[in-house]
């Protein structure tokens, strides 16, 4: 279960953020193995100087459509799934909103099964002793 958080600076109409969103949860399906129905995220839209970033480190030149993505996953992928998915993420970025692939920075980190509660102050990722039924739904996408 990935959660998003989507950062960019402020202007951009609610077609584009939606877009923005619809994409990135296209290349999170297609290339980084989660279910179409497992999708949480944060758009976080940012006054100039309150998203700070290097308009040409490791990449760019960065413009003022710079996305920055920090993914956190339920559990690691590999290098490939990795790379993949920043090709594929890329490309649907560019076909709509329209972001060219030098404007994305993706950061992606993991944590553990117990580190996730979706609510009803349960760790639902957990097999639990408890609740034996609910422990074939404690899948970490």
């Amino acid at each position: 279960m990935p959660f998003a958080r989507i950062s960019l600076l402020k202007g951009k109409p609610p077609a584009y953020l939606g877009a923005l969103s619809d994409g990135l949860h296209q290349a999170l399906v297609e290339a980084f193995d989660v279910p179409r129905d497992d999708r949480f995220q944060v758009i976080h839209q940012l006054e100039p100087g309150e998203l700070i970033f290097d308009r040409h480190y490791l990449g760019g030149p960065r413009s003022d459509d710079f996305v920055l993505i920090q993914i956190t996953a339920g559990r690691p992928r590999s290098t490939e799934v990795k790379r993949a998915f920043y090709r594929r993420l890329v490309a649907v970025l560019a076909e709509a909103p329209g972001l060219r692939p030098e404007d994305v920075m993706v950061v992606i980190t993991t944590g553990g099964a117990d580190e996730w509660s979706f609510g009803s102050g349960e760790a639902q990722m957990v097999a639990s002793t408890e609740a034996p039924a609910e422990a074939g739904h404690a899948q970490q996408h």
